[in-house]
């Protein structure tokens, strides 16, 4: 049986997660809106997304670098919803441009999670589970799955969940991948990690409603919500939808909700967000209510 995922679960056992975890993405997408995005900027603009959000999640994924220390210090994360830390750092190391895995239990653990004050960790892995081995070369899908399995076997020694986000990354030589060559990429992943045995995944679109129960059927006992990738909004209803109605057992999204934020300051994005966000926020979920599994069926296979 999984460590319990009840604290960042409604009482149905689904997901209804804000993800405002996001770093170097955020500050890109400030800067290209033309709005300030010094560190103190981006803690604001998570403060008020929290503040208007959280109150309709199951919980709220963020990270240390620029978000909790100002969520907590503002008050913003309402009490109901369980609080989920990245513990990878930002940016990634790299190596000849690839991405690496790194993860250092005793710097960014599951203890460095509770300290501040999160009931479960979440852990990206950007990678290509089919990348080859050249001479030379390290073996950067080897490196990727010896990380996750130290993760998860931390967390699961602490006693606080494990929530593994791959994302598959484009080959280095800048190939275009087809949506039928991603959508395998995505299940092989989702199958590698699943293995790991990880308490939650977090996981990319596979393409279609047959990818959907692919997902579900290469994850086994290993629950797993739908990312959002920062597709439009009644984009993702119906993606979210599709997946639950296939085995997913959630959402964990961020830009689909308040996106548009970004191009918006003081009261005027306040009001974006205590508005559109959290109507289209409520409105998911309302889609949702009756889909998909609770977590704890899936664990319990």
């Amino acid at each position: 049986m999984s460590t319990s995922l009840d604290q960042i679960a409604d009482h149905a056992g689904r997901f209804a997660i804000l993800a405002m975890d996001q770093r170097g993405t955020l500050r890109t997408m400030l800067e290209r809106a033309g709005q300030p995005s010094s560190d103190h900027d981006l803690g604001q603009f998570k403060v008020d997304v929290i503040r208007a959000l959280s109150p309709m999640a199951s919980g709220v994924l963020t990270d240390v670098d620029h978000g909790v220390a100002a969520v907590r210090a503002a008050r913003a994360l309402d009490p109901q919803a369980g609080l989920l830390i990245a513990s990878e750092r930002s940016p990634q190391p790299t190596w000849n441009g690839e991405r690496r895995t790194e993860y250092s239990s005793a710097e960014r653990g599951p203890r460095f999670v509770a300290d501040n004050g999160g009931v479960a960790l979440k852990f990206l892995v950007r990678w290509r589970p089919d990348r080859p081995v050249g001479p030379g070369e390290p073996d950067l899908a080897r490196e990727a799955i010896d990380a996750i399995a130290a993760v998860v076997a931390d967390c699961r020694e602490y006693g606080m969940p494990s929530v593994i986000e791959p994302l598959v990354t484009k080959p280095p030589n800048g190939e275009w991948l087809s949506p039928e060559q991603h959508k395998r990429l995505v299940i092989r992943s989702a199958e590698l990690l699943a293995a790991l045995g990880p308490d939650l995944l977090k996981l990319e679109w596979p393409g279609d409603a047959d990818g959907c129960r692919e997902l579900s059927k290469v994850c086994r006992n290993v629950p797993w919500a739908l990312l959002s990738a920062g597709v439009a909004y009644e984009q993702f209803v119906e993606r979210v939808r599709t997946a639950m109605d296939a085995g997913a057992t959630g959402y964990i999204a961020g830009r689909a909700f308040w996106g548009e934020a970004v191009g918006l300051t003081g009261a005027e994005r306040r009001h974006f967000l205590q508005g559109t966000a959290r109507q289209r926020m409520a409105g998911l979920n309302a889609a949702i209510r009756g889909h998909g599994r609770s977590w704890r069926e899936v664990a319990a296979q």
